[in-house]
């Protein structure tokens, strides 16, 4: 009866690729890398942040599989954690901004000054729901 779990393991390597190319291709898209790398005045090394985000694909995907952990100090972890979020915050704001959502809420709701207000706004309180999320002991019971 191996044939069911050579099956199963296909069927989850494909469906992994399959979902990983959506999400790259998803990124390289809305154009996060390129606009990044044209704000920090480093278009140059474009190449290193695809293989950034690449590898960290690869590896945090390695991580649901297999059990490893890294020894790393909570400063280090702390910094990481900084830096994921930063990318996550890049990515909703590159998603918006190719929306063209921001201007848009911006002339139906008649605001002329204070964008950056409302932007900071939305950034502070989804890092604030992340730290009740993730600190704030019951704050979420799993299957709730």
């Amino acid at each position: 009866m191996i044939f069911p779990w050579i099956l199963a393991a296909f069927v989850g390597l494909a469906s992994g690729a399959v979902v990983s190319g959506a999400v790259f291709a998803f990124i390289a898209a809305i154009g996060v890398v390129p606009r990044m790398a044209k704000r920090t005045a480093t278009e140059e090394s474009i190449i290193i942040y695809e293989e950034a985000i690449i590898w960290g694909g690869i590896l945090g995907a390695t991580t649901l599989i297999f059990n490893y952990s890294l020894p790393i100090t909570p400063v280090i972890v702390i910094f990481l954690s900084l830096l994921a979020g930063m990318f996550f915050g890049v990515l909703a704001m590159s998603l918006a901004e190719v929306l063209d959502v921001l201007p848009i809420l911006a002339s139906r709701i008649a605001v002329k000054e204070g964008m950056f207000y409302f932007v900071l706004a939305i950034a502070l309180g989804k890092a604030v729901g992340s730290l009740l999320y993730f600190i704030v002991s019951g704050f979420h019971t799993p299957g709730g």
